[in-house]
Formats: C-alpha cells, sequence, structure tokens
C-alpha cells in the first residue's frame, strides 16, 4: 500500500464544533430556533459564503429578505465566532502531535475569507497547517470533485497517499471517488487510533 505522504484536516467539528443549531437554540430557544432555520435557508447563505463572497454582505442580504427574523439573521454575523466554538483539544493535539513527527499536515475546509480571518487570532492552530486549503479562497467547496482536484494539483502528491479526516460522509465519498484514504470524524479518540494503526503517531502521541 501507498506510504501515506499528507494527513489532510477537516476543521469544522474536527478541529472546531459547529453548531449553529445549538447555538440559536441557546439564543433564541428550540422552537424559535426550529421555527426560523426551517423558514430561512441558513446552512445555504454559509455556503455562498463558504465560496468566497463577502460574509458581512450575504448576511446583511438574507436578513433584509427576511425581515420577521432581520434581527436573529444578523447573529450569524454579529456573534459567529461563539457559533464556531469551542476547540476540540484533543483533535489539536493530534495536529501538533504529527507535525512534530514530520508528517505533513494540510486543512481542507468550507470556510469563508472573513470567517477564517475571525477564527485565526481566536484559534492560534489554524496557522500551523503545512498547506491550508480553504474554499472561500479556492471558489468551490466540499464535496464538489474540483476542490480535491486542486488540492491534489497544489501539493503534488498522489491521491493514495492523502488520509483526510471530515465528520461529513459526502465530503469522504467524494475524496474516496478520487483515491484519497478518508476517516470519519465522530470523534478525536477514534481519529487518534487511526493514526495510530496507520503507524502515524504511537499511542502516546495520540494522546
Amino acid at each position: 500500500m501507498t506510504e501515506i505522504k499528507a494527513v489532510v484536516f477537516d476543521i469544522g467539528n474536527v478541529l472546531i464544533e459547529w453548531q449553529p443549531e445549538r447555538f440559536f437554540d441557546s439564543v433564541i430557544g428550540a422552537d424559535r430556533r426550529r421555527a426560523m432555520f426551517a423558514t430561512i435557508d441558513l446552512h445555504g447563505m454559509n455556503d455562498r459564503v463558504d465560496r468566497g463572497e463577502t460574509f458581512y454582505d450575504v448576511i446583511v442580504e438574507t436578513a433584509a429578505r427576511y425581515p420577521d427574523w432581520h434581527d436573529e439573521v444578523m447573529i450569524w454575523h454579529d456573534r459567529w465566532i461563539e457559533m464556531a466554538a469551542p476547540e476540540i483539544p484533543h483533535s489539536v493535539r493530534l495536529l501538533r502531535a504529527l507535525r512534530a513527527k514530520g508528517v505533513p499536515v494540510f486543512a481542507l475546509t468550507n470556510f469563508g475569507i472573513q470567517t477564517f480571518e475571525i477564527a485565526e487570532p481566536v484559534y492560534p492552530f489554524l496557522t500551523e497547517f503545512d498547506r491550508r486549503y480553504v474554499s472561500g479562497h479556492m471558489g468551490v467547496i466540499k464535496p464538489e470533485p474540483t476542490i480535491y482536484e486542486m488540492v491534489e494539483a497544489d501539493c503534488g502528491l498522489p491521491p493514495e497517499s492523502l488520509l483526510f479526516a471530515d465528520d461529513r460522509i459526502d465530503n469522504l465519498h467524494a475524496a474516496a471517488a478520487r483515491g484519497w484514504r478518508t476517516h470519519l470524524f465522530d470523534g478525536p479518540q477514534g481519529w487518534a487510533d487511526r493514526l495510530v494503526t496507520e503507524g502515524l503517531l504511537t499511542k502516546g502521541e495520540a494522546q
């Protein structure tokens, strides 16, 4: 089997928790949140930001389109960093352990240009990747095949030498279709165990 040449991390729900519904439940209550998310395609709105549209402009436009929900939609902009929280400490330790071993570590993430800039000073580990593939800058999001092609072209590594962790199965299926090795992230311990199984970290290093 081809040697793993790089480990690729998704960010949302792998290194940083991303649960907008949970956040809005805490702010406006579960019943009102359910009504809001049923009325407005907020994840679709966020996809526009992840494709590279300007964060503020997209949120303001959406808020204007739904005046009954204007203030709640603006929370997505004004309190975004509270939604993208907290970090997942064990995953951050794994990122740093891999780098300490000399294993190249990449980020491949659906993330907006401005939102990534907001997150960087709050989460310093976002600056620690060997290569960062941020959808907002690339103009394409996972699981569209083009984004994986762009990663391959940039890093120059064979697809089968990349090990990719993501919490969404559709993103992994798209990567696997190109030959990438994949791991469905459902918690940091399972990811740690996979890295040990692959011989990239020892059990002690993966704690």
